[in-house]
């Protein structure tokens, strides 16, 4: 019996899961076959992440075997914008056409930044239609993608994590009744997933495992790797009160945990009452945990605590078989994280409730190129045939053209030549110009450090202090910018902003920063991907810390590619 093969890649903020799934014919629920997890690094953003993303599926194919060939992604609810909409029961033509309209009023970005695309929800009733749109930016689309193919894939679906785990719940837990809540607690961020009937719903919380990290570091004042191995090895969420707890140490992470784990219970509070008075649904009789952070001793515990409510583990795997070669006790201990891998699978399996596609422009070209070429080579054969009657007709011509290619030949060896020596003289001449770029950077540099220190400080906001300065180099060790770290008082914040907002600006004090040292200075790049707020945090409620990266001008985003390498040029001499 004939097989179909998937792979399905979910992408996390703290991990990728790559899995394999057979599709036999006449059969619709997927095998698990394969399937492996790696670990991207916390701060992975960009270029950075693209690469995170390659070495970690090299590394996963390595390790279990699993061959290139198309691939559905899912994308991390954080990295998306889901918008639910009501729509009037109208004909097909003039509801896409207000689809499109909601899209341009809800995205928060211009629609020409973002892919973006929608889903009808049930069916219309009551003179409504429900529909799902969701967007995200291209450029973030476009370096997952592109990692993705340099890794040997050839991304076919762009989905989104909270939609997967609906279509694998629908799948697996086909009767249920009444709503049903999926928490999927990652790392950065929380997937809350509503399903009542054909109603669904999906929000993203800030607040997950990594906030229990940070929380644990700051407390313990120890680096963010070794908090986050103290919580995978030690952590478990504290069962409130007064109890005995052998380890001191133990017993303050617990309620570390508790705390989090307590504010991320008061945000899905609120999400169940939005839910129920904006988009009608009723409160949740069950409660699925999943993700990476739901695994913690006694979280379920928590939950049913709080919910009052029936709180079980999803299990992706309960209509979904697996393959004899699978350990099902690693799958056991895994299946919190395979869900989405599973409700992308169903993609291919059979028609899921809610489909939905994110792919690049440019990776839609190619797919469409793949289905073409096999009537491009057709044509080609066609045309290759032809031209095999003109080929003895030409060859006859051939000898009439061969003394005068001898002829020609003959000239062109003299011009190469020629050529040679003015090869020589353009490197003469670069070799002057580096010697006259090296002299002009030497001058500059004799007051360089002195500009920027003075550029740094005339850009601060009154009652702005510096912490921290320190370099930032690009691949080749050449110093490009600076990362800034400052601190102040809220009450200098506040009347930075009170100033600012009575000037008609409506910026924070980090922002206005960032304008003054784009702006304020010849010493910085002017464009807004020269000046970036790297991370902002309060230390304390009277105490802002944060973080700029900025870019020193000859390394400007806005220098033409004829100006940037000499300018590199200069600096590296």
């Amino acid at each position: 019996m004939l097989a179909q093969r998937v792979l399905s890649l979910n992408v996390g903020a703290g991990k990728i899961v790559l899995a394999e799934f057979s599709i036999k014919s006449g059969r619709g629920a997927p095998e698990l076959v394969r399937y492996g997890q790696a670990v991207l690094a916390a701060d992975a953003e960009g270029d950075a992440l693209g690469s995170a993303i390659e070495l970690g599926l090299h590394s996963i194919m390595a390790e279990t075997g699993i061959r290139p060939g198309p691939v559905l992604i899912a994308l991390s609810g954080q990295t998306v914008f889901p918008r639910f909409v009501k729509l009037p029961a109208i004909g097909k033509d003039k509801l896409a056409q207000m689809i499109e309209s909601e899209a341009e009023q809800n995205v928060p970005f211009p629609i020409n930044e973002v892919i973006w695309d929608y889903a009808l929800l049930g069916s219309a009733e009551l003179g409504e239609q429900n529909a799902v749109i969701v967007a995200v930016k291209t450029e973030t689309a476009k370096v997952i993608t592109d990692a993705v193919s340099r890794a040997g894939l050839n991304p076919e679906v762009v989905d989104v994590a909270p939609m997967a785990l609906y279509n694998a719940l629908r799948f697996n837990y086909p009767d249920l009744d009444g709503c049903s809540l999926i928490v999927d607690i990652g790392a950065r961020s929380t997937n809350l997933v509503f399903s009542e009937g054909e109603k669904v719903f999906s929000r993203t919380i800030p607040v997950a495992g990594n906030a229990v990290t940070q929380e644990i570091a700051r407390q313990f004042r120890m680096p963010h790797d070794e908090a986050e191995q103290i919580k995978c090895k030690h952590a478990f969420v504290s069962q409130g009160g007064v109890y005995a707890v052998e380890d001191e140490t133990l017993e303050n992470i617990s309620k570390i945990v508790r705390n989090v784990m307590t504010r991320l219970h008061a945000e899905i509070s609120r999400s169940v009452n939005f839910y129920r008075s904006q988009q009608g649904g009723s409160a949740p009789v069950r409660v699925f945990l999943t993700g990476g952070s739901a695994v913690m001793p006694h979280m379920d515990a928590f939950f049913r605590e709080k919910f009052q409510t029936d709180v079980q583990f999803l299990n992706p795997f309960v209509n979904v078989h697996l393959a004899p070669s699978v350990d099902v006790s690693k799958v056991e201990r895994d299946a919190f994280v395979l869900a989405e891998t599973v409700g992308l699978a169903l993609r291919r399996a059979l028609k899921c409730p809610v489909e939905i596609s994110l792919l690049p422009p440019e990776v839609v070209q190619k797919i469409t190129m793949r289905a073409r070429l096999p009537y491009f080579i057709g044509a080609a054969a066609g045309v290759m045939l032809s031209l095999g009657v003109w080929t003895v007709y030409m060859n006859k011509k051939a000898d009439l053209y061969a003394a005068q290619q001898q002829q020609v030949e003959a000239e062109l060896a003299k011009l190469k030549g020629m050529d040679a020596g003015l090869q020589a003289l353009v490197k003469l001449r670069e070799a002057d110009k580096n010697k006259a770029l090296f002299v002009e950077s030497a001058i500059g540099s004799r007051f360089g450090w002195s500009r920027t220190t003075k550029a740094l400080r005339d850009s601060m906001l009154p009652g702005v202090w510096l912490v921290n300065i320190s370099s930032i180099r690009n691949p080749d060790g050449q110093i490009t910018g600076l990362r800034v770290v400052g601190q102040a008082f809220k009450d200098n914040l506040d009347e930075a902003e009170r100033k600012a907002k009575v000037e008609g600006k409506t910026a924070t004090a980090v922002e206005l920063i960032c304008e003054n040292l784009r702006k304020k200075t010849h010493v910085f790049g002017g464009e807004k991907d020269d000046v970036k707020i790297a991370a902002e945090a309060w230390v304390e409620p009277w105490l802002k810390e944060f973080a700029v990266n900025v870019t020193f001008a000859q390394f400007s985003s806005a220098l033409t590619k004829k100006d940037a390498p000499r300018a590199q040029q200069a600096v590296r001499k």
